[in-house]
Parts: structure tokens; C-alpha cells; sequence
């Protein structure tokens, strides 16, 4: 028993705690990260049932940095939506939207819950694809930890993503989304 638990914990299944004894390691889900990766797609696809909550929605100004990315005069006005991903009951991700398209500022007030990219599709005739995506990591602030219901010994992978408009290639969408890096795995394909 004791070499099974070894081989366990050689390849990550099994953590072993001091006092606590040896706890089973919840094993992460697979983001493959391509063009066309979308998080609810991603995840349905493989039989789980993501959640998303929206936590807040608001026009701000855009800064030097969003008017550059965004590619929108300083101080333009942006829509801001504050979203929490849920994967079977534990948070996973805070996303921060930041839409240049003040006309869908109205639609965007009903959107509640499900793939914003989805809601976009249906609602607004716009289709996304993902341009660029520039992954960090850091460790989380006190609130990120609260809302994240994170260890503070687990880092946070951020991703910064470029979305534009199918049709036209314009960016409608810069996202900044703050994952916790023990529920997800990152699949580069090439």
C-alpha cells in the first residue's frame, strides 16, 4: 500500500499533508488555447457545466492602456463587465471585459449568466475570434483569494486577451481574466 501511495504521489494524484495525512489532488481541466477557444465551449465540451455569474457592469473611461488596446481615443467610454466562471461549484475565474462598442451598453444590461461570447452572437450578430492572448502569473491580492475561495500559496494564472469581430477584424473585446492555476491546464496546440 504504502509503494502504491508513493507511485500516487509521484504522479500528482495524491499530496501528502503533514498532520492532515494524504489528500487526493483535484485534477485540472484541460484549456486547450487555439483561435477559436472560448472557456463555456471548452469545458461543456468535455461534460462539465460551467456557471457564470455577472458580479458588475459599468462605462469607464478608458485609460492609455485600454485606448491602445482597444485601439479607441483616451478617455473614450468602454463598457466594463466584472464576470465570475464557476465549475462545479468552485470558483475558477474573474474576468474583466472591456467591450469598445458603447451601442451594447442596452443588450449587455440583460446578459446574466452563460458565454458572453454566446450572448454577443445571438444578441448583437457579432461573432468573435481571439487575436492574441498573453498568459502571466502572480500570486493572488487578498480579495482575489476571498473571491476565488484560494490558498494563498496558489498562484493565479492571468490571461489578456484580444478579441475582434470576425467580419470586420476590429478589437471588441480586451479581457483580463485571473484563473486559479489548480483548476485549470493549458493545451497549446499547434
Amino acid at each position: 500500500v504504502r509503494r502504491a501511495i508513493d507511485e500516487l504521489v509521484f504522479c500528482g494524484l495524491i499530496e501528502r499533508q503533514q498532520g492532515r495525512g494524504n489528500q487526493v489532488i483535484r485534477q485540472p481541466y484541460a484549456y486547450p488555447l487555439n483561435q477559436g477557444a472560448h472557456f463555456t465551449h471548452n469545458l461543456t465540451k468535455q461534460g462539465y457545466m460551467p456557471r457564470c455569474e455577472v458580479l458588475s457592469r459599468q462605462l469607464i473611461s478608458a485609460s492609455e492602456h485600454l485606448a491602445k488596446v482597444l485601439n479607441i481615443k483616451l478617455n473614450a467610454q468602454v463598457i466594463k463587465l466584472t464576470t465570475l466562471r464557476v465549475i462545479d461549484g468552485l470558483p475558477c475565474s474573474l474576468i474583466e471585459h472591456f467591450l469598445p462598442n458603447t451601442e451594447w451598453w442596452g443588450p449587455l444590461q440583460h446578459f446574466e449568466s452563460g458565454s458572453l461570447h454566446q450572448y454577443i452572437h445571438q444578441q448583437l450578430d457579432t461573432d468573435l475570434t481571439r487575436q492574441s492572448t498573453k498568459l502571466r502569473s502572480r500570486m493572488p491580492n487578498r480579495q482575489e483569494r476571498k473571491q476565488l475561495k484560494l490558498s494563498e500559496n496558489i498562484p493565479l494564472i492571468i490571461f489578456r486577451t484580444v478579441n475582434v469581430a470576425s467580419q470586420t477584424n476590429q478589437v471588441m473585446e480586451y479581457s483580463c481574466s485571473y484563473t486559479r492555476s489548480d483548476m485549470i491546464e493549458i493545451v497549446l496546440e499547434h
